[in-house]
Parts: structure tokens; C-alpha cells; sequence
């Protein structure tokens, strides 16, 4: 947790150092749900302060972990708080679960209610042992050690740690004891978004809709949690790059094409049931969050804006001429 939020930091992204990353987090991440879209609408002093809350329970509660049993209650109620509300504004499959089930290591078993400690204990009793510091203090050291060389680079000083500390991170690297992972590092800023059509003659075209990720304006983001919809999920990689960073994607279409009934099934609805289009291509909009004037004025949830094409027309002629 704490290299989470310190490769936010060291990213240089500008949206992580001025506190703005939340005014496009709830709208650009991968699969939003409705209750993101209402905190989109929290003014942007909130949403300042809460990226600045974030930060501290990322950079803070980690530390709080090597001390009593009381600063382990704030590190487990404040990491268990972050983690529902980012759960309860996204969908990250099982992640969130993960997080908060190994936060409950955090409570030891004085934290229980008497009548649950009864139940698991035969005497009625709880003994607590603490680790002795000797066991404890070189062990935080290792930790926060290598966490430094793993996040903390001085190339860009032209130096370099120094050999004993390089050995030591080669050797300790193997074991997976800490990494620099961090989810989103770099907050994107837009919503790229690409949208699915077939056609029969070349001229009309009717959309694709998926079933999880945004297409439909009226439809509103759903949770789909503890479930990774994969399909859904690559689509807001996809639409991030080029069609041959995707390779993936072109197969899916051309899948699509061949009116294969599994890849079919993947989507909400086919506007091509009993056979499929001649022709299909992929455009790509920009989307965002309505807003409240324009969610009652419209009923939409999300506004888009047409960007150009993202896979131009292909057949499946097309596919089988190409080398």
C-alpha cells in the first residue's frame, strides 16, 4: 500500500502532485459504477482533499502497521475505509476484498467482541504475545530498506546505490518482498472509448453493446464486482493505443464476422442475432460523466463525442486477402 501511493508521487504526474487526480479518476478508470458517477459531482476542493486523505492513509497507515495494538486498529480502519469506498466508486474485481481480508491480520484478538473470542477459544481466554523488538526492528529495517531501492532511483542524479545495497536488491528481488506496483501512476485524463458497429451494406450501421463498459448513454455504470468481465475490461486498454497494440482485438472482430456464437455471447446485445454483418468497423469517441442538469434533462448518464475511426471497415474478405 505504501508503494502505491509512493510511485504516485515519484511519477511526476502533475495530476497526483497538485491533488487533481480525482477529478477524472471516477469517470476514466476502466469500469466505474453509479455511485461514481454522484461522487464526480462532489465540488473539486473535496475532491482535492480527498486525494490528499488517500495519500496520507497510503503513506501513513503502512507505517503504523510495526507499532501496538492501537496504532494497528487505525492502520486496519483506515486502509478498510479507503478500500470500500474505492470498491463501492469502481470496479477492480476482487481486489478491494483481497486488501481488506489481509487488513484483518491487522486487529489482534483483543479487538473481537468477548462473545465471538469465546466462541474460537476453549478456556474463554486470550493470551496476546507480542513479537520482541530484536525479531522486529531488523525486519522493518530490511523492509523499508528495500523498499527504498526498489522505488527510489538516482539515475536520475547520475548516481548510483551503492554495491552492497545493489547486491542486495538482486538477491531479495527473486522473493517478491516488495515491488513498485501501483494502480494508476498516471492518471488518464480523457476516456477514449471504442464502440463496436457491423453493417450489411457499407452505409448503416448498428452498435455493438457490451455488457459491462460504457456504449449505451442511457445505461447506467453497474457493479460487476467480485467478477472481471476480461472482454470489457481489455476494451478501455484497447482504446488507449493503437489497433496493433491490441492484436487481440482484431481477432475478436474478425470472430465477430465469422458469427462465432461463443464470442458472441460475450456481448449484451447483437444487433446481428440470426446472421452476422457483411461489414464491421470501430469508432472511437471521447466520453465523460453527464452531469446533474444534464442527467435530468436527458436521462444519460454518460456524453460522448465522435473522435474518428479506430479500425476502419473490414470484411471478412478484407481479413482473408491480407498477408
Amino acid at each position: 500500500m505504501f508503494s502505491s501511493g509512493a510511485v504516485k508521487l515519484l511519477s511526476g504526474d502533475p495530476t497526483w502532485q497538485n491533488l487533481t487526480a480525482l477529478e477524472y479518476h471516477y469517470w476514466t478508470q476502466p469500469l466505474p459504477t453509479w455511485i461514481g458517477w454522484y461522487a464526480n459531482l462532489l465540488p473539486a476542493w473535496w475532491q482535492q482533499l480527498s486525494c490528499a486523505l488517500m495519500f496520507a492513509i497510503e503513506l501513513g497507515a503502512p507505517c503504523l502497521i510495526w507499532g501496538g495494538s492501537i496504532p494497528r486498529r487505525i492502520a486496519f480502519a483506515s486502509l478498510v475505509a479507503l478500500q470500500t469506498l474505492i470498491l463501492l466508486t469502481g470496479n477492480y474485481c476482487f481486489f478491494n476484498l483481497l486488501t481488506i481480508a489481509l487488513c484483518v491480520l491487522l486487529l489482534d484478538d483483543a479487538a473481537w467482541p468477548a462473545r465471538l473470542r469465546n466462541r474460537f477459544t476453549s478456556a474463554g481466554t486470550v493470551r496476546s504475545v507480542a513479537w520482541p523488538n530484536w525479531i522486529l526492528a531488523p525486519i522493518a529495517a530490511l523492509v523499508v530498506t528495500l523498499s527504498v531501492l526498489q522505488m527510489f532511483s538516482l539515475s536520475r542524479l547520475g548516481l548510483e546505490w551503492p554495491d552492497a545495497l545493489q547486491t542486495l536488491r538482486r538477491v531479495a528481488s527473486p522473493l517478491r518482498i516488495v515491488n513498485s506496483y501501483g494502480l494508476f501512476a498516471v492518471m488518464t485524463t480523457t476516456r477514449p472509448e471504442i464502440i463496436l458497429e457491423g453493417s450489411d451494406d457499407g452505409n448503416t450501421w448498428a452498435e455493438y453493446e457490451f455488457r459491462w463498459k460504457p456504449g449505451d448513454l442511457s445505461r447506467a455504470p453497474a457493479f460487476v464486482e467480485p467478477h472481471q468481465p476480461r472482454l470489457d475490461w481489455q476494451m478501455w486498454f484497447a482504446a488507449l493505443g493503437r489497433p496493433g497494440q491490441s492484436p487481440w482485438f482484431v481477432i475478436f472482430v474478425y470472430r465477430l464476422l465469422e458469427g462465432s456464437k461463443d464470442v458472441g455471447h460475450l456481448l449484451a446485445v447483437n444487433p446481428f442475432p440470426d446472421r452476422p454483418p457483411r461489414y464491421a468497423r470501430a469508432v472511437l469517441y471521447q466520453y465523460t460523466f453527464t452531469d446533474l442538469a444534464e442527467r435530468r434533462a436527458t436521462g444519460h448518464w454518460w456524453k460522448r463525442e465522435r473522435q474518428g475511426l479506430y479500425l476502419p471497415q473490414v470484411s471478412l474478405e478484407s481479413f482473408r486477402r491480407a498477408p
